[in-house]
């Protein structure tokens, strides 16, 4: 073979060989794209099926301390509050307390001027004076008859007669006494004095202003309230009453000192539910020595109830209310849905504690989503996705 012949064989193998390690280059690149198509549609494939299970919260139920309270809002009273009215008219002479100023018992608080009382007063002393003069002058005469009866100068029936008209001028002297007396009494009540030791929480009246009685509505004219202990009225709802009987303990906070609790006890129920509200008026009493504690106002009541160590609460938002009743969402062994009917024992606003239907120890989604039912296969949130899924 001459060399111009060898170096064309050599030549022509090379191209063979080239062609061949192209071919082979090609199809390497052309698996691998098609490797890496498959994987990234097996890829897409599971993280399509991962994103379809829906991922939810769980609770497990729990015998949370609570459920043991009532919280209800309650409103604060004067243990004893008396309106103080004039029993007598009058002007105005003088106030010696105002509002926030703590009085005793029998204190002077005001002290009218009564003119026309007076003229009645003195009228009415006048009246029994003169009949007074006529018993006395009565009682002369029929004295004077009686001895004349024994000359028998006079009849039995004269001197009967002396005796009546000193009875009916002793009578008239009676009546002219009593009539004294209810004006003195009267007179009395010009002097407004309190009746118990405590605090004048209002002063509606000032010097010179006219005072009547025997309106309908009447003038107030001063408020007395005894706040060394208070009373605090709750509406506590029927389902909860038999758990509230007298010598129930509670706690009051107030808005004007949150950081601070008062102990208060239960001392007697209305007996009766509202028709209105269906709640039951129940009367607390708080002491309030310090006086940090003002009648008329708001308080958050909790009420100690009787704890029961097998009642379980879940949060409030995992309650479904359906036309197949109340039921909570719960999440098996595998990671599946089961529906539970479920009972309210109490419901304490965040919390919801069961009468019955669920256990211990089960999941029980917090936010169940819409359209939920049994046997949907869920995620729980923080656990890895299932193993199906990650293809």
């Amino acid at each position: 073979m001459s060399p111009s012949e060898s170096t064309r064989s050599g030549t022509r193998r090379g191209l063979r060989v080239g062609a061949l390690v192209g071919a082979i280059v090609a199809a390497l690149v052309v698996g691998e794209g098609l490797w890496s198509r498959a994987s990234g549609s097996s890829h897409l494939r599971a993280w399509t099926e991962a994103q379809a299970i829906p991922t939810v919260a769980v609770a497990v139920p729990t015998t949370n301390a609570d459920a043991n309270e009532l919280k209800l809002p309650g409103r604060l009273e004067a243990y004893s509050r008396a309106p103080i009215y004039a029993r007598t008219s009058g002007y105005l002479k003088r106030w010696n307390v105002d509002i926030g100023a703590p009085v005793k018992a029998g204190q002077l608080l005001a002290e009218l001027e009564t003119p026309d009382l007076d003229q009645q007063l003195q009228q009415a002393r006048a009246d029994l004076a003169t009949a007074q003069a006529n018993e006395k002058l009565a009682a002369i005469t029929a004295q004077r008859w009686q001895k004349i009866l024994a000359s028998n100068a006079v009849s039995k029936q004269d001197v009967d007669e002396k005796l009546g008209d000193l009875d009916a001028k002793r009578a008239l002297v009676a009546s002219a006494t009593a009539n004294v007396d209810r004006y003195a009494a009267t007179k009395g009540f010009a002097r407004i004095v309190a009746p118990f030791d405590g605090v004048v929480t209002a002063r509606n009246t000032d010097v010179g202003a006219l005072v009547n009685v025997g309106s309908a509505a009447g003038q107030e004219l001063f408020v007395v309230s005894d706040t060394h202990k208070l009373r605090v009225y709750v509406n506590v709802p029927q389902n909860s009453v038999p758990d509230v009987p007298a010598g129930t303990k509670a706690v009051l906070t107030v808005p004007e000192h949150p950081e601070k609790q008062y102990a208060a006890t239960v001392e007697s129920s209305a007996q009766a539910v509202n028709a209105q509200s269906g709640t039951t008026l129940m009367q607390l009493a708080v002491d309030n020595a310090d006086g940090e504690l003002l009648p008329g106002g708001y308080a958050n009541v909790s009420l100690h109830l009787p704890q029961d160590a097998t009642a379980l609460s879940i949060p409030a938002s995992a309650l479904i209310f359906d036309a197949r009743g109340l039921r909570v969402a719960t999440v098996g062994t595998d990671n599946r849905v089961v529906m539970k009917t479920v009972t309210i024992a109490r419901d304490s606003g965040n919390t919801i504690q069961l009468g019955s239907g669920v256990a211990a120890g089960d999941q029980v989604i917090q936010n169940p989503p819409d359209g939920i039912a049994d046997g949907v296969e869920v995620r729980i949130a923080g656990n890895p996705a299932p193993a199906h899924a990650k293809g």
